[in-house]
This record gives C-alpha cells, sequence and structure tokens, in this order.
C-alpha cells in the first residue's frame, strides 16, 4: 500500500500542471467555444454571423480582412498578429455595428511608400 501512495503522489502534480496549462475557461485552443477574446489562447474569440457559436481563431495575416480591438471582445474578422495594423475605417458607426472591417498592412511597408 506504501508503494501506491508514493506513486499516486509522484503522478499527481504532471496531471495537476497539465490540466492548469489548458483551462477549461482560459487558454482555449484554435477550434474551441469561446465568450470572451482573453479566453483564447490567440486573442480572438470569432463567430461567423450573428447567431453562430463563437470559436477561438488565429489573428489575421498580412492582407487578410481584420477589425480592429474592439471592447466587445468577439469578432467577425480576427485582429491582425503582432506588427500589424488593422488598416480599417474607424469610424463611431463601423465600431456599433461591427462592421469597421479593414485589410492587414505592415505599418514598415505602408511608411516606405
Amino acid at each position: 500500500l506504501p508503494a501506491c501512495l508514493l506513486l499516486a503522489l509522484l503522478l499527481l502534480p504532471p496531471a495537476l500542471l497539465a490540466q492548469q496549462e489548458r483551462g477549461l475557461i482560459f487558454n482555449l485552443d484554435i477550434g474551441e467555444l469561446c465568450l470572451q477574446s482573453a479566453q483564447c489562447k490567440s486573442g480572438c474569440c470569432h463567430r461567423t454571423s450573428g447567431l453562430s457559436l463563437a470559436r477561438c481563431a488565429p489573428k489575421a495575416a498580412e492582407s487578410q480582412e481584420c477589425s480592429p480591438k474592439s471592447i466587445y471582445g468577439v469578432y467577425y474578422k480576427c485582429p491582425c498578429e503582432s506588427g500589424l495594423t488593422c488598416d480599417a475605417d474607424k469610424t463611431i458607426v463601423g465600431s456599433i455595428t461591427n462592421s469597421d472591417f479593414g485589410v492587414c498592412r505592415d505599418p514598415q511597408e505602408t511608411s516606405r511608400r
């Protein structure tokens, strides 16, 4: 019996650590259901329509459609990857209706033109 107890004590901490790395609420992988972008490892909780379920998705790459970062936390188009900017019309009407989509651009490429 003591050997079984010792074995259980040795195996329990790694199992608990693995569970914390990918939680039920945070650190969600791409494709998992989400309510806010803060829950996703990628930083983007994406839905395809107003009636669809939101899932974690990768951020938009250069030349892909994007949304500027918003306070809502759920996007129809994901924000850009790090180092890129979303070249979009940032009007108040667009942000309210969630239709202020743009295209991811490298700001260094734009300044060279």
